[in-house]
């Protein structure tokens, strides 16, 4: 007869697949599509690409519609890629037509879809479960091992339903195979894992408190700072499934952890988005860097505790380390992409925070514009008669995929709604963006009112944590040189009044516009200064809100501006601007009084 075996990695499919040919006389196997394709000269990328995928997808459906031997055991069907691609953020339904996999399947007599269970895990010898990976002829892929399986149980209800529905396993146990993952040989940020099934678990505790408290070990663990660990992207899944469960609470949190677990800040990506291609890049070389890191210590006496992991780090050059931070941080980028199909379902939820939350997070998968798009223009649309900031997060959203608000909503009488069009359309039109955004983006960027949402009458959005005037600062980089002037003096007039994190991204960009060759060198006299570069000291020396964060000294405002070689506190600038023969930091004493400023040729 004609057997065909599906499932994930580590299963055990290959050995059941030898076990039926050593049984059932005369049968033989055929190998997987990747060994097929391989045979043939066809050259996979590493990690194997959706387009590879595809590509055995084709292959898979051949070979079982070929007219091989009426006694064979296939290894891997349609079912698998199908699989993979829903992984890595695909839609089904969209990648195979029915009338072309129901014959292949119908040449079959016998279909064996092996899902993990608590009983193949004890009859079926199960794979490595160290790492966040599935495999395709062998070789390590990036997706998730348990991402992997619970795609395929998603692809099955896809089949019966006509879309992917969610990611809650079909017996409905959230955080089933959770303790097929070693977590102690994984590490966060203070060493080894083992506590973080403990706290996904307490995320559906009936107790408020403990869910915020196990919320906030999560976050500050597999998330510290902005930092993802080898353990962020084995929680991914499990989160994603909380997410998917109705019953669970808190699940605005829950969307949020998983977002930040993307993207990390957002102000690090805007006004452009997630730049996907040159993360890969970024991480090349980064898995075998991760592979040989040792596992980190655990243990009960905290006082004999060795900080393994971090030696390791250390021991490796800047260039590797810039390697492994940014494979780890794509493997969770990439893991949470599985969720995309599930935040669009979220878009249309009973629970407003759900639909906000899902719009945000779906604006930094571009991969998956195409389906993304349609689906936030429709929420824009619903949202726009009874929610502003939702609706202005869809279009922002929409925006930062490709998809440029209509030119009408810039004359819309709501004025966040009248933002969002102008954020998008700067994004998606560039240089070529008509006045009417380009004058809504200055309105907002020089507002004189100090507060993170001035005249917004306490809309929110989330994008860079809510400061629209911020962000519309950020993006007047994008319409081009035309406007530099109207922008150095929106900026300048937004900086005069603006406080702590909200005075950032407005210094950067009046910084980045008024210092284009980057930092002074040192010695540099204030009399050598260019007009703007003059311009923004002396607003920077006079704007004391810009230097304080809750009243005390802000540290990152300091470092933003000492990066460009100018003194990195309010009374070193005023000093600076008051001495005749100021120098920028570093620089040898001025001259005597009477003999002239000595002037840096920089």
């Amino acid at each position: 007869m004609r057997v065909a075996i599906s499932g994930t990695h580590g299963i055990g499919k290959t050995a059941l697949v030898d076990a039926l040919c050593a049984h059932l006389p005369g049968h033989v196997m055929v190998d997987e599509p990747y060994y097929l394709l391989e045979e043939q000269g066809y050259e996979f990328d590493f990690p194997p690409s959706p387009q590879d995928y595809r590509a055995m997808l084709a292959c898979s459906v051949r070979s079982m519609r070929s007219p091989s031997p009426s006694k064979v055991v296939f290894d891997r069907t349609p079912l698998d890629y199908l699989a993979y691609l829903a992984a890595n953020g695909a839609d089904p339904a969209q990648e195979a037509d029915v009338s072309t996999l129901r014959p292949a399947f119908a040449t079959l007599d016998l279909l064996v879809i092996a899902v993990i269970t608590p009983e193949s895990e004890r009859i079926l010898p199960a794979g490595d479960s160290r790492r966040p990976e599935t495999s395709i002829g062998g070789h390590r892929c990036g997706s998730d091992r348990i991402q992997g399986r619970r795609a395929m149980v998603r692809v099955m209800r896809a089949g019966r339903r006509g879309g992917i529905v969610g990611v809650v396993r079909e017996d409905g146990r959230v955080f089933d195979g959770i303790d097929d993952i070693d977590w102690v040989r994984l590490g966060h940020a203070y060493g080894s894992a083992g506590d973080v099934p403990g706290l996904l678990r307490a995320l559906r505790s009936p107790d408020e408190e403990e869910r915020h408290a196990a919320f906030g070990g999560l976050y500050a663990s597999i998330f510290h700072q902005g930092t993802r660990y080898e353990a962020s992207a084995y929680a991914v899944p499990f989160l994603l499934e909380l997410l998917a469960d109705p019953a669970t609470p808190d699940r605005e949190l829950v969307l949020y952890l998983v977002t930040v677990l993307a993207v990390g800040h957002d102000a690090r990506w805007l006004p452009q988005g997630v730049p996907v291609v040159e993360l890969r890049r970024a991480a090349d070389g980064g898995r075998e860097l991760l592979a040989a890191k040792p596992s980190p210590w655990h243990g009960d006496d905290e006082t004999g505790k060795e900080y393994v992991e971090y030696a390791y780090v250390e021991s490796l050059d800047e260039a590797d380390q810039r390697r492994l931070w940014a494979y780890i941080e794509l493997a969770v980028y990439e893991a949470v992409r599985a969720g995309v199909p599930l935040f669009r379902e979220l878009l249309t939820d009973a629970d407003p925070g759900l639909r906000v939350g899902a719009a945000y997070a779906l604006a930094w998968f571009p991969q998956d514009a195409a389906g993304s798009i349609p689906a936030l223009v429709a929420a824009a649309g619903v949202a726009g008669e009874v929610d502003e900031g939702e609706a202005a997060t869809a279009l922002v959203a929409a925006g930062l995929l490709g998809a440029a608000p209509d030119v009408g909503l810039l004359a819309d009488p709501r004025p966040v709604i009248r933002w969002a069009a102008a954020i998008g359309r700067a994004w998606v039109l560039g240089v070529d963006a008509d006045e009417a955004t380009v004058d809504e983006l200055l309105a907002w960027t020089a507002a004189a009112e100090p507060g993170t949402r001035p005249a917004t009458g306490g809309v929110e959005v989330p994008f860079l944590g809510g400061d629209l005037n911020g962000y519309a600062g950020l993006s007047l980089r994008l319409l081009g040189p035309r406007h530099t002037g109207r922008a150095f003096d929106a900026l300048l007039d937004r900086l005069t009044v603006a406080v702590g994190e909200q005075a950032l991204p407005v210094a950067a960009e009046a910084l980045r516009l008024a210092f284009p060759d980057g930092r002074l060198p040192a010695g540099v006299a204030r009399a050598a200064l260019t007009s703007r570069q003059r311009r923004l000291v002396e607003v920077l020396a006079r704007s004391p809100g810009a230097w304080l964060i809750d009243g005390v000294s802000f540290g990152n405002f300091a470092s933003l501006v000492g990066d460009y070689g100018l003194p990195r506190s309010r009374e070193a600038m005023l000093a600076y601007l008051d001495t005749p023969c100021g120098l920028t930091p570093g620089g040898p004493p001025a001259s005597p009084a009477g003999s002239g400023c000595a002037v840096s040729s920089g």
